[in-house]
């Protein structure tokens, strides 16, 4: 078996892909290895390729989320989180949920033509939409490309609400164009924040900003009026529960006025990913890790059942819930509603439509 580490990539399996009859492993001679210092971990460079799809918005069945409708201009993401529950679905392109997952990224260059197109049609009815309601639309990739950025001046134009989670704090390149929206109540920020040690970061969610510059956008954002805040996800009991309260003292800090959260699920081969992890992370605590998620899944690492996967059941989830909550009162966290408002929508981006 081969310990070496993969540098700046969470996932250091590649597990056959589920649907794949054959799975065929990396051949030695193939992998590519970085001789610049002696004892550095393998690098592994990252592709990209085209999507060709003619839809970007995605139709979310599931009553137990906040939106009905999600915008996801990358599949795969480079952020490389360990834990993520999106990791399954690259196996549906014919690629591994694991290190495929962090170093194939398929773009749509043209998702904010695409969505464009979409709120000209006459079937189309304004709608929230959750912008990384699957991967993040402000990774690694987006600083060049910029295609969330062009999708968010679409929005704009057509006056259509979004709401964003990110875990990079990119988001600040477009704070011209959420101002402006959040003028006219059309947007939310939440801030993927797990843990505040920035050692845990670096190796479960490698590619991600820091701890610390993520509430430094909270911060900006909340100084430009942007409706901002935390979302603490994905709570691993025994990892990184404890520092809720921590966590939501310092967003409140730094002006956030809002806070969700989720636990831990490991669907599928996300499963093989984590444990390998939490196993070679912390090797003293894998054990009592495991066993916790377990405790708030009924007894298994993944919970599908709606209601019920998000929150979890049991004992020590509710005295999670129950910390979450209570810390969100103490701290004036999501007094204020936010609805956002799909009646400003107009068709014709250059009519001019009166605003009452």
């Amino acid at each position: 078996m081969n310990n070496e580490k993969l540098k700046g990539r969470g996932a250091q399996l590649n597990p056959p892909n589920r649907f794949d009859k054959l799975h065929i492993e990396e051949l030695e001679e193939d992998k590519e290895y970085d001789y610049s210092e002696a004892g550095e971990p393998r690098k592994i460079s990252t592709n990209f390729y085209k999507d060709y799809s003619k839809s970007v918005i995605s139709k979310n069945d599931s009553y137990d989320l906040d939106f009905n409708y999600s915008f996801n201009p990358y599949r795969g993401c480079e952020h490389g989180c360990v834990y993520c529950y999106a990791r399954p679905t690259h196996e549906y392109l014919g690629f591994s949920s694991g290190i495929d997952f962090e170093t194939k990224i398929i773009v749509k260059e043209d998702a904010a033509e695409i969505l464009e197109h979409e709120f000209k049609k006459k079937s189309y009815k304004p709608e929230i939409i959750m912008f990384s309601g699957n991967t993040d639309c402000y990774q690694p990739i987006e600083r060049k490309l910029k295609i969330t950025r062009k999708a968010l001046q679409v929005c704009l134009e057509y006056r259509n609400p979004v709401s964003i989670v990110t875990k990079n704090s990119l988001i600040e390149r477009d704070i011209d164009i959420l101002e402006k929206m959040a003028s006219m109540n059309l947007v939310t920020v939440l801030m993927s924040i797990t843990t505040l040690d920035k050692k845990i970061t670096s190796s479960m969610e490698p590619r991600t900003s820091t701890p610390e510059r993520k509430l430094h956008t909270i911060e900006e954002l909340s100084k430009h009026n942007i409706p901002c805040g935390v979302n603490l996800a994905p709570i691993i009991p025994g990892l990184n529960d404890e520092e809720i309260p921590v966590i939501l003292k310092e967003v409140s800090k730094r002006g956030g006025v809002l806070a969700r959260h989720s636990m831990i699920r490991l669907p599928y081969s996300v499963k093989e990913i984590f444990i390998e992890y939490v196993k070679k992370e912390f090797p003293d605590r894998s054990s009592k890790i495991l066993n916790k998620i377990r405790e708030i899944h009924g007894g298994k690492l993944n919970e599908n059942e709606f209601g019920k996967r998000f929150r979890g059941e049991g004992k020590l989830a509710d005295t999670i819930n129950d910390l979450f909550d209570l810390t969100c009162k103490k701290f004036h966290l999501n007094e204020k509603r936010t609805d956002l408002n799909v009646n400003l929508f107009r068709k014709d981006k250059n009519k001019q439509y009166e605003i009452f």
